[in-house]
């Protein structure tokens, strides 16, 4: 048998012991790193939607082009094919 069986702290009345608290600096350490991480984390949200509130105009805007070029390139293929002849029609 390689490993152990685990060692039970318990009283001699049968009670287990209960483990130390950590003391007041590990607790405000423990803290300190939780509110660390939630800043970070709401920092980089608020971030990326910075930078989609930046990017949104511009792709507003080409979409608005390429809709405004594909009715163009429309007119364009329209007005040629009413100008020719069809040589089957009467």
């Amino acid at each position: 048998m390689r490993n152990k069986p685990p060692d039970l702290d318990m009283t001699i009345e049968g009670t287990f012991v209960s483990p130390p608290k950590p003391s007041i600096a590990t607790r405000i350490l423990i803290w300190a790193v939780i509110i660390a991480v939630l800043a970070g984390t709401l920092s980089v949200a608020a971030f990326a939607l910075w930078l989609a509130f930046i990017i949104l105009p511009v792709a507003l805007a080409a979409g608005v082009i390429a809709w405004l070029a594909y009715r163009y390139q429309l007119w364009r293929a329209r007005s040629s094919v009413s100008q020719q002849r069809d040589v089957w029609r009467p």
